[in-house]
């Protein structure tokens, strides 16, 4: 199991990444699936989609570390959560990684992208004048991938549909590096939240970003 990252990010949080490696059947038999899971794995034939699929439910086994059978669904908003055990999870994968972060405490957000130049025709659609304005963003392709990773994780903290990246989440001005924290400004229905993001880039040109916070 190629688990490239590990860290507790708090006493009751921690994030994992995996470099998937092995193959479709290598994961299976590392996997307690059931009916419904096997009807999902057949909708998604081969190819890069069933081993991000087959690559996150790996990887939260192996963080669990429980023999237990995890059932892992989705609600009615697309967050993920598990019926039978007591942890907050997030689920994120892009090309050869996947991230999973779990909590017993907090609701949980993580995104990892790989970094790529067509970001730059689509910034004007998650970020505001205003966020583009700082330098550190503006056509600082790592900081847009900073930028957007951390509207992605706070998106999947909050779990919830409607809250959009430009009129919702805003980026307040940080110091760019290849791994630091920022805060954003979080318009929610239950009112404004200020969330800090970790962020780091790996050394393989992806970005990742993540968020703990008990709202």
């Amino acid at each position: 199991m190629p688990i490239v990252y590990n860290k507790n990010v708090d006493e009751h949080s921690v994030l994992a990444i995996w470099k998937i490696e092995e193959t479709e059947a290598e994961m299976l038999a590392g996997l307690q699936l059931k009916q419904h899971e096997l009807d999902i794995i057949s909708s998604l034939n081969n190819g890069k989609r069933l081993l991000h699929w087959l690559s996150t439910r790996l990887l939260l086994r192996t963080m669990l570390n429980t023999k237990e059978y995890i059932d892992c669904q989705f609600d009615e908003d697309g967050k993920p959560y598990l019926t039978n055990l007591d942890y907050q999870i997030s689920l994120s994968h892009s090309y050869d990684y996947a991230a999973v972060m779990i909590s017993k405490k907090y609701a949980v957000g993580v995104d990892i992208e790989l970094i790529k130049h067509k970001i730059k025709s689509i910034k004007h659609k998650f970020l505001s004048d205003i966020e583009l304005a700082q330098k550190q963003i503006g056509d600082n392709m790592d900081g847009l991938y900073v930028a957007w990773c951390a509207k992605e994780a706070i998106y999947k903290w909050h779990g919830k549909k409607g809250l959009e990246f430009k009129r919702d989440i805003h980026i307040k001005p940080f110091k760019l590096k290849n791994e630091g924290n920022l805060n954003a400004i979080v318009e929610l229905p239950s009112g404004t939240k200020e969330l800090t993001v970790s962020y780091f880039k790996t050394n393989d040109g992806y970005m990742l970003g993540y968020v703990a916070n008990n709202a």
